[in-house]
């Protein structure tokens, strides 16, 4: 499966864009803040209905304007795909797959598999346990539909019990049997997405640590946690105990929408042991082993896109990813699909495209506006 071409209308700083694409290797070359990272934000919004980075679907819209439309081409099991999204300030957004309408935009997830690496994937490492989470249900649900059902139902069901908590106190009242309706079903839930999370960290597991020990060249052993409460309890036992807490509260403190992932690098965690090329070492390998893991579950490879994944890594660990990505075959099959690449300097990208096929673009972008280098002269000069 692979992207052949791409247009975007007042999205971000592009007042307007059409690409037509490599089916392997995509490079956009660009001083910092011109816009690279933001034309792989709307090859991921193609894919997810929403930006990596922005919550608010408003602040994609180009500054001033009214409006933003994305469109993407697909090859994908041989036939075309045509992925159209449209946005008006204050609307609903519109998401079609040839000319037809979503009825919800989660049946478009896993459509077109896709592994984003960002600088601002350290959150996973830093930030709260939400943001792993994410990760671990954004890579269930792209390959499991009936994941993202389950886990949206429980998001409201758990919305519904935190409410009628705060009303009881609001109210000064409890009335148990009201409570006990949604207890029950956010429980059988719980205890499905606990399962499918459990299932997943299993699987993902050795695929991950073969990657960091092949970028690190197994200079240390790194781990991947799954921590949950349902490892030891069952929810409906817990949410009866944790029922007074909860009262107080006014919210539910226990199930599956506290649980974590630890970071390990040794039996560490690695916020706190790890430099910062340890971390991104541990974040790209991540980022790779999802890319297999949902490329062996779905049968297609999916599209890539790293952003900047060459700042803060010595020369031996950027020459192990580059082996890796530029790889042509693997067990007979290509190692991966299509690769969107982004970075300031021109000398990661020839070393890159000097292991690759002769089949890449490489693209120059100056405030919004992009050029196709024909030359490939363009990547001798690392002053861009």
């Amino acid at each position: 499966m692979y992207l052949n071409k791409i247009s975007l209308v007042n999205f971000k700083n592009y007042a307007q864009a059409e690409l037509t694409l490599s089916p392997k290797i995509n490079c956009f070359v660009g001083n910092n803040g011109v816009g690279k990272t933001n034309l792989l934000d709307a090859i991921y919004y193609l894919s997810f209905c929403k930006s990596y980075f922005y919550p608010s679907d408003s602040q994609n819209i180009k500054h001033s304007e009214k409006f933003f439309v994305l469109q993407g081409n697909y090859s994908r099991k041989e036939e075309q795909e045509q992925i159209y999204c449209g946005m008006k300030r204050g609307q609903k957004k519109q998401f079609k797959r040839n000319k037809k309408e979503y009825t919800r935009l989660s049946e478009h997830i896993g459509l077109l598999p896709l592994v984003m690496v960002s600088p601002n994937d350290t959150v996973l490492i830093t930030g709260g346990s939400e943001e792993r989470r994410k990760f671990m249900d954004g890579v269930i649900s792209q390959y499991d539909r009936q994941y993202l059902d389950t886990l949206i139902r429980y998001n409201r069901v758990l919305q519904q019990r935190n409410q009628l908590l705060k009303n009881f106190h609001k109210n000064n009242n409890f009335e148990p049997a009201q409570l006990e309706v949604w207890t029950e079903q956010l429980a059988r839930l719980g205890h499905i997405v606990f399962e499918k999370r459990k299932e997943f960290i299993t699987k993902f597991l050795p695929i991950f640590n073969k990657y960091y020990k092949f970028i690190s060249q197994e200079h240390e052993t790194v781990g991947l946690t799954y921590e949950s409460k349902l490892a030891n309890f069952q929810m409906l036992d817990l949410l009866a105990e944790l029922l007074p807490k909860d009262r107080g509260l006014q919210y539910t403190s226990a199930g599956t929408h506290r649980d974590d992932l630890q970071f390990l690098l040794g039996d560490y965690q690695m916020r706190k042991i790890g430099s910062q090329g340890q971390q991104k070492t541990y974040l790209v390998a991540l980022k790779l082993a999802q890319f297999e893991f949902i490329k062996t579950v779905s049968g297609f490879n999916p599209i890539i896109l790293m952003d900047d994944i060459f700042d803060k890594l010595d020369e031996n660990r950027v020459l192990q990813i580059i082996t890796l990505v530029a790889s042509i075959e693997s067990n007979d099959n290509k190692a991966f699909g299509q690769i969107f690449i982004t970075d300031k300097s021109k000398n990661s990208l020839t070393k890159l495209l000097e292991k690759s096929s002769d089949d890449y673009k490489v693209f120059t972008v100056v405030d919004g506006v992009i050029s196709e280098e024909t030359d490939s002269s363009v990547l001798v000069d690392e002053n861009m």
